[in-house]
């Protein structure tokens, strides 16, 4: 059995706000969504309330496990430094600090050393901090910032003379993202329409004075996206030759250049859209290199002559053919090449492609990277130049923290730069992963990665299990030093890769959307069932764990079967897709519609009801929940955690055999859809979550100091 924390009447704390603000013409709570009305906040907080009242035993638990976590981390960080071309610049994060400051010197002159932004003293003024984008103009002498102070992810623009000028606020209200023109004297940026869709690209024309001065003209449309369906970007080539302004959908996408050391030309379209073709464009001196999905549903790789680049859809040259068993997921051209990043679909496994050519085009050398045993995680670190034939390369897994190196490309050496430290009684030698395979109700094969002491091996454990399988993103292997806590009280951590993400390409991905998004549940269920019947988790002790639309997937499975996890996390979690997906007015709603369908489709509204959490509860034994939302969300609004927190925990109330079940709420008031901005706020809310967990898994008790000791003690 589940131990309970000590003197807690679970009824009275954790139904008491639903029935002191249940309305009887609004049973499903939509009332929730007046933010405006003091009685939403008041719910809240009465909700948090409630919550801390139940958390209060388990808070010395909690405070253990946020001091251990504290013990294992390198609190005084030194980012790995990046040579530029006139400057070396890095980041450090003092030990007490909750933000890291940025530094700079001239290069091959170390001692020359300066501070060019200070984010832990900007933070001080605020009690949310978020930086959006950071960029250097091309002279590297003056600083544009984004920086979000609500959470919720709209920004104010700064400019700074480097290194100590005063910080100058441009522009109120835009996006995130920010780039240079190699003019040194234009800044592009993206504003927002009435839904908070990126659907426009501005030109902000500067006057840079040697003397710190600047002088702003009034900003320019460069382009605006008018399908609601399509949001805008910018980015810049590594040759730093042109400006790319990307307009996309989930499923289709348009590119338009513009000479990066002429803004103000007017963008010329690469390729026109077509419906359900995605394309992505890159440069290298007399060649755009075109990854596309045009009659090639896993990508392909062609290459058009730059000179005969006029914004026609010219034939190109095949690079990298399609193929059945990979997904070309990216490319990175070079003055010599390319690295392609690929998918096996068998394997689930990502690896770099080094394409080398002569100058005449010629193909010298073909090779897929080393990496280290898989399943591991690896892509380019930061390597700014685009000559640069030694590559940063990133690694880590579930077992080893990430490590940066240096892959010499002419001597094929490999030199480490810098590892992730780990502190305390647990090394990477002490954890194993295994990549296991579930059968899903179809018969797919589903991909289960599950991290242990490496000692306990062969057992059945309290299993964590984690999945999100949505938008292609792959689950690929990413280590937490917060994860050792559970992991050392005999916790195993289970990854489910179900369809709907990326983890086997492109395939994956379209088996679990729109009309396939049933199959991401089936699959997270089986990976639980296979866990169970492999001997691997122990039946009774399995939490389910998703946050944002793997919440979505967390509440779905519970809802098919509810008996098969004893408790649940879902952190700012997408229940009420239905309601959501069927207003338009909604951040983010609109170009959602080919994720999950447009609700103005009797059709997709049917399929998106019958899956939808909130749409589906019934009287059925939820298990223990914890949910967690934020205020100032506007990618999951408040109000789906807490309309799922509100009906849940009344229900539990009137059913005696449920009412030792807790369901909690937490919502930051302060934050948004990433939750704390601070890293020791986000560590403390992290240490409740597991403590939660530890709770649920019969954990929770005389284990504040506990670690498994010997191969036959699982720490019960």
């Amino acid at each position: 059995m589940k131990a309970q924390p000590p003197n807690i009447d679970d009824n009275a704390a954790t139904s008491l706000p639903a029935r002191q603000f249940q309305r009887q013409d609004d049973p499903d709570w939509h009332w929730l969504e007046a933010r405006d009305d003091h009685q939403v906040t008041a719910f809240l907080e009465a909700a948090n309330s409630a919550s801390d009242a139940w958390f209060q035993p388990l808070e010395p638990l909690a405070e253990c496990l946020y001091s251990s976590h504290l013990a294992r981390r390198e609190l005084a960080l030194t980012g790995l430094a990046t040579r530029l071309d006139h400057f070396t610049v890095w980041s450090e994060t003092a030990a007490d600090a909750e933000y890291p400051l940025w530094w700079r010197h001239p290069n091959d002159k170390p001692e020359q050393r300066e501070c060019f932004l200070d984010l832990q003293t900007r933070a001080a003024q605020q009690t949310f901090l978020e930086l959006g984008d950071m960029a250097l103009s091309p002279d590297e002498q003056w600083l544009a910032w984004t920086e979000d102070t609500q959470g919720d992810e709209t920004y104010t623009l700064y400019l700074k003379f480097l290194p100590d000028g005063n910080p100058i606020a441009l522009l109120e209200q835009i996006g995130a993202e920010l780039c240079w023109a190699e003019d040194g004297s234009t800044l592009l940026f993206t504003r927002y329409d009435a839904t908070q869709r990126p659907d426009s690209i501005w030109r902000l024309p500067l006057t840079l004075e040697l003397d710190g001065r600047c002088r702003s003209d009034e900003p320019g449309l460069i382009l605006c996206e008018e399908d609601p369906e399509f949001w805008v970007g910018i980015g810049k080539t590594r040759s730093r030759r042109w400006l790319l302004i990307e307009s996309a959908s989930k499923d289709t996408s348009e590119t338009h250049l513009i000479p990066a050391d002429q803004p103000a030309t007017p963008p010329v379209c690469f390729r026109s859209r077509q419906r359900g073709v995605e394309y992505a464009v890159d440069h290298r001196p007399g060649l755009f290199y075109v990854l596309h999905n045009q009659a090639a549903v896993h990508f392909q790789l062609d290459a058009f002559p730059e000179q005969d680049f006029s914004g026609g859809a010219q034939q190109g040259t095949v690079i990298i053919p399609h193929r059945a068993n990979v997904t070309l997921e990216g490319i990175d051209a070079w003055q010599w090449g390319l690295i392609a990043t690929e998918r096996n679909h068998d394997t689930a496994q990502v690896q770099l492609r080094c394409m080398e050519f002569t100058d005449d085009g010629a193909l010298v050398r073909d090779e897929l990277l080393p990496i280290a045993a898989p399943p591991v995680s690896i892509g380019l670190g930061d390597t700014p130049h685009f000559d640069a034939r030694v590559l940063r390369l990133r690694e880590e897994s579930f077992t080893t923290p990430a490590s940066w190196w240096a892959l010499d490309l002419d001597t094929g050496e490999r030199e480490l730069l810098k590892r992730q430290p780990l502190h305390g009684d647990l090394s990477p030698e002490d954890l194993i992963c295994e990549r296991l395979w579930a059968e899903s109700h179809d018969g797919e094969r589903i991909p289960v990665s599950v991290v242990r002491l490496a000692r306990l091996a062969g057992q059945p454990l309290p299993t964590l299990l984690y999945g999100y399988g949505a938008y292609g993103e792959a689950l690929d292997p990413w280590f937490a030093t917060a994860r050792l806590e559970l992991l050392g009280r005999g916790v195993a951590f289970a990854v489910a890769h179900v369809r709907g993400g990326g983890d086997r390409g492109e395939p994956w991905y379209l088996a679990g959307k729109l009309e396939h998004k049933p199959n991401s549940f089936h699959d997270f269920l089986a990976a639980r069932n296979m866990l169970v019947e492999q001997g691997q988790a122990e039946s009774g002790r399995i939490v389910a764990y998703g946050a944002s639309a793997g919440g979505l997937l967390v509440g779905a499975s519970l809802n098919l079967q509810p008996d098969a996890f004893c408790a649940a996390v879902l952190d700012v979690p997408f229940v009420d897709v239905l309601r959501t997906m069927e207003n338009p007015d909604l951040p983010l709603t609109t170009a959602e519609y080919t994720e999950w369908g447009n609700p103005g489709n009797p059709r997709d509204a049917r399929r998106i009801r019958d899956y939808s959490p909130l749409d589906n509860l019934a009287a059925q034994d939820w298990p223990a929940v914890f949910l967690q939302g934020s205020w100032h969300d506007t990618r999951v609004p408040y109000w789906e955690p807490a309309k799922l927190y509100a009906r849940l925990s009344l229900a539990n109330a009137v059913d005696p055999v449920l009412s030792n079940r807790p369901v909690l709420l937490r919502t930051d008031m302060e934050a948004g859809h990433g939750g704390a901005s601070g890293r020791f706020k986000a560590w403390r809310d992290g240490a409740r979550q597991d403590a939660f967990i530890l709770w649920a898994l019969g954990l929770a008790n005389g284990v504040m100091d506990s670690r498994v000791e010997d191969d036959n003690d699982t720490a019960h």
